[in-house]
């Protein structure tokens, strides 16, 4: 009788199928394993169908415990979500505001629209985080901060909403006195010429690209923790890597770095990644986060004319 089933006996086959134990998911939800148990028994029940394979040490998912797993976790973020609106109806100013933003992000867009925001509410307190790769939607999912800024199509969560921002121009560089720059204008570099050299790469501190590279095209790889650490290294001649053009755009006018001559990266070496603001779908975001989504929105849209990346 499926009417027996309660959201607890269904969080409770979440929990244990994600720990891989009864200790641990009891571990988790802070109640005695004989509960956790009881609750996975009740919805084997009502269910009519095995869950897990209990005959080892650990219990597994049946396959149809596997094929029930997504259907769990739907009906989780859809009650959680509705808690969260709920929440949202009656909900305060914030006393604190969080934010992580990707590195790619240009942090003037960033700081116009916190100055915005403390001048509309100057009593809320803030908290900004500037990280790589994976770092502000694990951020995001660990509640960590109540807004964030991603750029790429990489890093997707189904508990996370997210709104086109502004777009990213990223151009491979190099430093004048290089050998890769030692080229005549009319020589083209080719993948493998650029892959004999050293590639400056921004390390992810999450596990979420755990096994991945993304745009790592030379075994010989300096792997850095920030993105100024990368430009400096770029720009002192050490080796080559993709930068945000804000973050180069007068390195490139002053001549202290230059664009690598190839179309292998993209037209005039040059491409475009989109960045996105994310929230979680089970945090409602209070009159403060509303806010700033709003100024930084504004902030993006004044930003810089969009450039020129025609042909090398």
């Amino acid at each position: 009788m499926l009417d027996a089933m309660t959201l607890d006996q269904i969080r409770t086959f979440v929990a244990v199928a994600e720990t891989g134990s009864f200790r641990s998911a009891a571990a988790r939800l802070s109640r005695v394993q004989s509960g956790v148990s009881n609750a996975i028994a009740n919805l084997e029940a009502a269910l009519g169908v095995a869950l897990f394979d209990r005959s080892g040490h650990r219990p597994l998912l049946t396959a149809e415990g596997q094929a029930l797993l997504t259907n769990a976790r739907d009906v989780l973020l859809r009650v959680d979500t509705m808690r969260a609106r709920a929440r949202g109806l009656g909900a305060g100013v914030e006393l604190e505001f969080s934010l992580s933003v990707d590195t790619l992000f240009p942090i003037a867009d960033v700081a116009e629209a916190l100055s915005s925001l403390r001048t509309a509410f100057p009593s809320v307190a803030i908290r900004l985080s500037v990280e790589p790769l994976g770092g502000p939607i694990s951020a995001l999912i660990d509640k960590r901060c109540n807004l964030a800024v991603i750029v790429g199509e990489d890093f997707r969560d189904p508990r996370v909403a997210i709104q086109a921002l502004s777009s990213i121009e990223l151009v491979a560089v190099v430093a004048p006195g290089h050998p890769l720059a030692d080229r005549a204008p009319e020589q083209m570099l080719e993948l493998l010429d650029i892959a004999d050299h050293l590639q400056i790469v921004q390390s992810d501190p999450t596990s979420l690209t755990e096994g991945r590279d993304f745009g790592v095209l030379s075994p010989q790889t300096c792997r850095v923790s920030n993105q100024d650490t990368k430009h400096a290294l770029i720009r002192a001649g050490l080796g080559w890597g993709r930068l945000p053009l804000w973050q180069v755009e007068r390195d490139l006018l002053e001549g202290r770095l230059m664009r690598l001559n190839t179309h292998a990266l993209g037209r005039n070496s040059q491409v475009i990644s989109e960045a996105y603001l994310a929230r979680r779908l089970d945090d409602p975001l209070g009159p403060v986060a509303e806010a700033f989504t709003a100024m930084l929105r504004a902030a993006a849209a004044r930003g810089r004319p969009d450039h020129d990346i025609g042909s090398a």
